[in-house]
């Protein structure tokens, strides 16, 4: 009997060991990801302080760029303020025009938590549909400057520009991430989302191959320009094979306003589509994932590097 209950008391203090070490890895795994969450949080800190920082600097470059002479303005005739250093124009311009955003996004959240109206929940839900259009009018504005500076995305985040077309987002893309996010949906409203979703992805594709045929085109013209062995051929020959694709390069700023006035009609089209409230929930989804993307592309560049 005593040999028995030696046994048990064994058992049971193995078992409350056991159970000891469980609960130990368990907070040493709490403590761990806290100290990640941690780290996490501090560089997301760090990136938006930076990213102030260089707000602070391009506003204080672009006082000085109007002091040497080079006319930027903030209203009125956007063309003009887009001449002399357009791309640094425009940065700042988004840079605004990015912060309004989010202060609209963050009030349309508040009011669709706080369960408003339709009729106060339109107001926000069109006024954000009208700001999207300036971003629109500013893009063609700044690539009518720099059309480069607009097609290759360097005004927006690493992980935003994995995801670029064309200077901006693929509407048929975004009309799949928000079908989920939207449900339920009836039956006609499904229809005209996967009829607005088809429709946006042929005109993506026709657009796509006219960039491709436009490239292909591009580098015949430039090789045309090479004589036998390499070399640039006569200079009248070749000044005519580069004034060729300079006007080629020229249409280059009709592909962006395409894709750009693709992307405004599909947010109107797909705000007809929806209720208001519905419109209010696609923008919220629409706004935070480009704000997780811009997250995920503070955390990448913050990551640590061995």
């Amino acid at each position: 009997f005593q040999n028995n209950q030696a046994l048990a008391i064994v058992a049971s203090d193995g078992s409350d060991k056991s159970r000891d070490q469980k609960t130990l890895r368990r907070l040493a795994q709490n403590r761990e990801a806290a100290r990640k969450s941690r780290l996490r949080k501090k560089a997301y800190v760090q990136q938006l302080e930076s990213s102030r920082m260089k707000l602070t600097q391009l506003e204080q470059e672009l006082q000085r760029a109007r002091q040497q002479g080079i006319f930027i303005s903030s209203s009125g005739d956007q063309s003009q303020s887009m001449s002399g250093n357009g791309a640094l124009a425009f940065d700042v311009e988004y840079a605004r025009w990015l912060e309004e955003h989010n202060r609209r996004i963050n009030e349309l959240r508040g009011a669709v938590n706080s369960h408003a109206g339709d009729g106060e929940l339109r107001i926000i839900v069109d006024g954000i549909l009208a700001h999207y259009d300036d971003i629109f009018r500013i893009k063609g504005d700044a690539a009518k400057a720099d059309v480069f500076h607009i097609l290759s995305g360097m005004w927006k985040t690493p992980a935003e520009r994995c995801f670029l077309w064309l200077g901006g987002f693929r509407s048929s893309e975004l009309l799949k991430l928000l079908i989920n996010q939207l449900e339920p949906l009836t039956e006609q409203q499904l229809l005209a989302i996967n009829n607005l979703q088809q429709s946006s992805q042929q005109a993506e594709d026709a657009l796509s191959q006219g960039m491709e045929a436009l490239q292909q085109s591009l580098a015949e013209t430039l090789a045309g320009s090479l004589g036998p062995s390499g070399s640039s051929g006569n200079v009248a020959n070749y000044m005519g094979q580069m004034a060729m694709a300079m006007g080629k390069l020229g249409t280059l700023e009709g592909f962006i306003r395409q894709a750009d006035n693709l992307r405004q009609q599909t947010l109107q089209q797909m705000h007809r589509i929806l209720t208001t409230r519905q419109s209010a929930r696609a923008l919220l989804a629409i706004s935070d994932y480009f704000s997780r993307l811009r997250a995920l592309s503070s955390l990448w560049l913050a990551r640590p590097r061995e």
